[in-house]
């Protein structure tokens, strides 16, 4: 094969030059600065006896171009004073364009042979074919190689044309993980590529496909294991790629249940044919959970693990060829790059907190781009990263329908580390209604699903069965959209989960607090917004049961605590004294939904009781001391009744202490707390067995010296205490001593990167051009 190098960029052809040149004379290069005069647009990289190698990316130019640089940079090359000068180039050049290079460069260039033209360059490729696996893009760019990689691409990845595939590759920024991955995969015939969306996930698989496609593999995209059981041959080279196999948006356990048996049976299939290989895709979310599902994914004898590669990593390194490569292609005006070049603000870019190739991608765009002035187009980038909420105005408002935007909505009110798709669902399905209502406009059934594929990648993301937005900035973004008094009221009456039902009020004090926009008379129109919401509150369950991994009932939480919906109608009483409410309250703490839970409820019941009684706190509130009383009695039955964790009991007696005056001397209270500080004490033995730390022994015991003190318990069981603590950390220092060392292997580590400033400046250097 013949490469011409004009599908790799600067970067990429210096990194190839590197490799060959390193191999063919056995020195390892290193790259370092230009000279101070800038003349140099290539790295220079030193070996053992100072070798300097120059190389010049000039595919496509005319001689005249070359030669002018290296006029230009002689004396450049002459202040380096290297006991050896190469030079590598993509410029084709003749026996004469070498006799004059020669000329040019002077003494450091020992020899003609250290000039390697293209030709030069394929004949090493050709000497070292490994080095071409590395370089995919190079791999790729051969015009044999790309059709047979066009034509089995629009027959298993839908009608893609050569220039998408080719755009694909050049904004590709290779990194680690595509080697570890071809290392899996020719070591283990298997490659498990786990990750969120967004990280590289699916372009990875793609690059390894494409990669095999041009070596003559056979490519079989599969959507269930009986396909590739069935095509399988040990006589022909097949790669066999299955998308998601997990499920896309959510572990599927009846088609888990179904294919496990053939999932394992298919990986010791392709384990044993010799050219056979399988790339499955998964979010890691989804294999977590299967593996607690799979018996043969958890099976230790199948070691699952060892196939599994997660990508979600990005180094320095790789953060800065991904804005390299999107400035390289993505049509930005010339003149911006260079001003950007020069300001000095790229690595301020590559370090961002808020970097995304999202937000690099947007901020590249040849047509966002030439929206500033070349001058402006460095601090505006920046200023963009800091706050990112003006790329989102544009697309929020013009480039989704407005189905989308409300789903956008509804989903800033919800838990911002993410919800459940079902809860976005029935929230949605409320708020989509209360708005198209007001607002005239027309809806449908599949509204949902619809904005869910629509906003999916762009807007949002989803990760096993939890949707997030895709970066904070849109929900900074919403939040100031979302500073609408109209648009929390119509929030406020669809409300049919209390945890949305809080995320809007709260929303609206933040509002009402930073700005003037809602008045007290406002404030209290959104409160009593809330009136149906929390007539629900003495219905809607707080947690709902699950069957835990080992069979046990477990409960979840699924909205407000009772504790905490008293509290929020308590606020909303303040700011519209709407008497309903506090019926509601009384009525809710009376018979909280489900009982009151210790672990959520117990140290909020008993602030709510000082609070109550206190003053400066619940002044006006009518029936506030009756509440009080209702909620102690809610509060003794539930510590009474409850074995509490010594880490819990700890936090419930803390606030009993800051609140103990508002309570009578012989308060019920503290005494449920007391008993159960007493069976801390009786039932420490059994504890201190459990513990297989010395640090735990003594935080433990820091924790009953403290209770034991506020509880009255007598100082022999507390120093008894300590002596079987001591005894306990004794047992497992022999324990520990004697155990079996564990055999840990850490996979290749990435975050070792070494890319400093000088790095950054030289791998923009080159798209700076007149």
């Amino acid at each position: 094969m013949t490469y011409n190098f004009s599908a790799l960029s600067y970067a990429d052809f210096e990194d190839l030059s590197r490799d060959l040149i390193g191999t063919e004379i056995g020195v390892r290069f290193e790259s370092f600065a230009s000279g101070p005069d800038g003349g140099m647009d290539g790295r220079h990289a030193p070996g053992t006896f100072k070798t300097i190698l120059q190389c010049k990316h000039y595919a496509g130019t005319r001689w005249s171009g070359l030669k002018k640089t290296m006029i230009r940079e002689r004396p450049s090359i002459d202040r380096l004073a290297a006991e050896r000068y190469i030079l590598t180039t993509s410029l084709p050049l003749s026996p004469k364009n070498k006799a004059e290079l020669i000329q040019i460069i002077g003494p450091s260039l020992k020899c003609e042979s250290d000039i390697f033209g293209p030709g030069d360059l394929n004949g090493l490729l050709r000497k070292y074919p490994n080095i071409v696996k590395s370089h995919i893009k190079l791999w790729l760019s051969d015009t044999p190689v790309l059709e047979r990689v066009l034509h089995a691409a629009q027959h298993n990845f839908n009608d893609l044309t050569k220039d998408e595939i080719l755009e694909k590759v050049r904004v590709y920024a290779p990194n680690p993980s595509f080697n570890a991955a071809q290392s899996i995969l020719e070591n283990q015939h298997i490659l498990i590529i786990s990750g969120p969306p967004g990280v590289g996930k699916t372009t990875l698989a793609e690059m390894l496909c494409y990669a095999h496609l041009g070596e003559m593999w056979g490519l079989h995209p599969i959507r269930n294991l009986d396909d590739g059981l069935i095509a399988i041959s040990d006589k022909k080279k097949q790669l066999f790629y299955f998308d998601d196999f997990l499920g896309r948006v959510a572990l599927d356990k009846n088609a888990l249940s179904k294919m496990d048996s053939d999932l394992a049976r298919f990986i010791k299939r392709v384990r044993k044919a010799p050219n056979a290989r399988f790339i499955l895709t998964t979010r890691a979310p989804i294999f977590e959970e299967a593996k607690r599902h799979s018996e043969h994914l958890a099976d230790t004898q199948l070691n699952i693990s060892r196939y599994l590669l997660d990508v979600g990593l990005y180094t320095r390194r790789i953060r800065a060829h991904i804005l390299y490569n999107h400035l390289l292609v993505s049509g930005a005006p010339q003149t911006h790059i260079n001003f950007l070049i020069d300001s000095g603000k790229i690595a301020e870019i590559v370090d961002h907190r808020n970097y995304s190739p999202r937000l690099i991608a947007l901020m590249t765009e040849g047509d966002r781009v030439s929206e500033f002035s070349a001058d402006d187009y460095p601090t505006s980038f920046l200023t963009t990263l800091t706050n990112p909420t003006q790329l989102w105005d544009i697309p929020f408002r013009k480039h989704i329908p407005r189905t989308c935007q409300h789903l956008l909505m509804t989903l800033f009110f919800c838990d911002e580390f993410g919800v459940q798709i079902e809860d976005l669902r029935v929230n949605y399905g409320s708020y989509h209604r209360a708005l198209s209502d007001h607002y005239g406009a027309s809806q449908d059934p599949k509204d949902f699903e619809e904005s869910l594929k629509i906003l999916e990648g762009g807007f949002i993301k989803i990760i096993g069965t939890r949707v997030h937005f895709v970066n904070p900035s849109v929900r900074d973004y919403l939040q100031a959209y979302l500073n609408d008094l109209t648009l929390l009221i119509i929030g406020a009456k669809a409300a049919v989960k209390s945890s949305w039902a809080q995320k809007v009020w709260e929303h609206g004090k933040r509002l009402a607090k930073s700005s003037n926009e809602i008045m007290p008379v406002e404030q209290a129109m959104l409160a009593c917004a809330f009136l149906p919401i929390a007539q629900e509150f003495i219905n809607l369950p707080v947690s709902v049961k699950i069957k835990g991994t080992s069979g046990y009932t477990q409960y979840k939480s699924t909205g407000l605590s009772n504790s905490e919906r008293i509290e929020l109608m308590i606020e909303w009483w303040y700011a519209s004294h709407d008497s309903r409410l506090i019926s509601l309250i009384i009525e809710l703490a009376r018979n909280p939904v489900d009982g009151w839970d210790v672990y959520r409820d117990g140290e909020t019941l008993i602030a709510l009781i000082g609070k109550l009684r206190g003053n400066g706190y619940f002044d006006d509130m009518p029936r506030a001391t009756d509440i009080a009383d209702i909620l102690e009695d809610g509060a003794v039955n539930t510590i009474e009744k409850t074995w509490i964790e010594p880490e819990l009991l700890e936090d419930i007696s803390d606030v009993y202490e800051e609140w103990e005056n508002y309570f009578s001397s012989e308060s019920e209270v503290k005494e449920a707390i007391n008993a159960n500080v007493q069976r801390e004490f009786e039932g420490l033995d059994e504890t201190l067995s459990e513990m297989e730390s010395e640090s735990t022994v003594d935080e433990h015991l820091e924790i009953l010296q403290k209770l034991g003190k506020r509880s009255g318990i007598p100082d022999h069981m507390i120093k008894s205490a300590s002596k079987m603590a001591d005894e306990r950390k004794w047992e497992i220092e022999e324990e520990s001593s004697t155990a079996p060392s564990l055999s840990l292997k850490n996979k290749d580590s990435l975050t070792g990167d070494d890319f400093d400033d000088i790095a950054l400046q030289m791998l923009f250097a080159p798209l700076k051009r007149e």
